[in-house]
């Protein structure tokens, strides 16, 4: 694939679950050749959380693992961990989620792979890090929610902290591990030499606490849970209507103003209570229960048509079989098919970004368990078949 953004690098994927998974998917997106290492005959553990069940295929496992190749390798074995190794030497980029010492105990951790590959960038990805008291605990994502503080501001204002209803600990540290991962390979431009890279879940945590952590460090109190409204817009939240509900995010005293006008309430922009938003959000309690009477007034498809025409912003509140069929999403192909080796034709998700030269693409679905061994070990390593047949019998691979 020479015009895709990374034809030219080769990741060598030890990771399992998801945080690890994702960030290779995302570079598999791009172009990079992604081969997957799993355990022979069970392979990564998503492949087993169903149902539900896509054919024979999980659909946990289809949701991380596009676009990349997969082989089974036994690295309790020492021809196992020598086939990792010979790979390694050839590698780009390697990726391990092991706990703090697995892949050490393996023979595939950043110091043995690097004085075989001095360029090598190798990325390992924890519940809690390399280093501090809790390096050696498993990390989970929801563990890491609670732990993280994410909990404590999200669900119901007088209901009981939630968790976020996807594995967000666990994918946006896997972002943050694929933007290390360029930034690093960027670097070895410069100097030739790789280098280690250390991200954990709970970090990965706290940074996207963004804007709430940077106000309790700002004023020492600490953050409260709002529902669906905002610490510091107002108003921006969702609103019932006459027929259901929809989420409002009125983000500028000018969009506020031009709202009330509209509706025929200016005397709501002009009291001095409500005319900044930071008075708003001071007098918040005051005036949302004047904009719930209003919105009740109206239907949700009335008030989105009017809040589109005024340029304020405004969305129907979807459950997501709706959303991953808005035609927005549709249109910037969010939804694609792909054939699958033993699943036929199954549906997965899109790459985010749109490159306007190099585009990134979905090549493959997720494969079947071992389905490249062969392959990879004739193409990348020389191994002819009679190797590969002793190393099938005595379950090496």
């Amino acid at each position: 694939m020479p015009d895709s953004l990374l034809s030219d690098i080769f990741v060598l994927d030890l990771s399992r679950i998801l945080a690890g998974p994702y960030c290779t998917m995302v570079l598999a997106d791009y172009g990079a050749d992604v081969i997957k290492v799993e355990e022979p005959g069970s392979g990564d553990g998503t492949r087993g959380w169903g149902p539900p069940w896509v054919g024979d295929q999980s659909a946990y496992f289809l949701a991380a693992n596009r676009n990349k190749r997969s082989i089974t390798v036994d690295l309790k074995t020492a021809a196992g961990r020598q086939i990792v190794q010979e790979l390694a030497a050839h590698a780009d980029v390697v990726i391990e989620n092991f706990k703090v010492g697995g892949a050490a105990r393996l023979g595939v951790d950043y110091a043995t792979l690097a004085a075989l590959n001095p360029r090598l960038v190798y990325c390992s990805i924890t519940g809690y890090g390399q280093s501090g008291p809790h390096r050696d605990r498993a990390g989970y994502d929801f563990i890491i929610q609670a732990q993280g503080g994410v909990m404590s501001i999200t669900g119901a204002k007088d209901g009981e902290p939630a968790k976020v209803g996807v594995a967000i600990a666990d994918i946006t540290a896997g972002l943050f591990a694929a933007t290390a991962i360029l930034a690093a390979l960027h670097e070895r431009q410069r100097s030739g030499k790789g280098q280690a890279i250390d991200v954990a879940l709970l970090d990965a945590q706290i940074a996207w606490l963004a804007n709430v952590a940077q106000n309790y460090l700002a004023t020492g109190e600490p953050p409260a849970r709002y529902g669906n409204a905002h610490p510091s817009i107002v108003p921006y939240e969702t609103f019932a209507t006459a027929d259901g509900a929809i989420a409002v995010g009125i983000g500028s005293d000018a969009q506020y103003r031009k709202f009330c006008a509209a509706v025929g309430r200016l005397d709501l922009a002009e009291d001095a209570r409500f005319r900044t938003n930071q008075a708003r959000v001071e007098q918040r309690e005051v005036l949302i229960p004047l904009l719930q009477a209003l919105f009740r007034t109206r239907t949700s498809s009335a008030w989105l048509e009017l809040l589109t025409t005024l340029d304020v912003p405004a969305g129907p509140i979807n459950d997501i079989p709706t959303a991953l069929n808005d035609p927005q999403v549709q249109a910037r192909a969010m939804v694609q098919e792909v054939d699958h080796a033993t699943a036929g034709r199954i549906k997965v998700l899109g790459p985010v970004a749109k490159f306007d030269r190099t585009p990134a693409t979905v090549r493959g679905a997720p494969p079947p368990l071992g389905h490249h061994t062969g392959e990879v070990l004739q193409e990348m390593l020389g191994y002819h078949d009679e190797q590969i047949a002793e190393l099938r019998r005595l379950g090496v691979i």
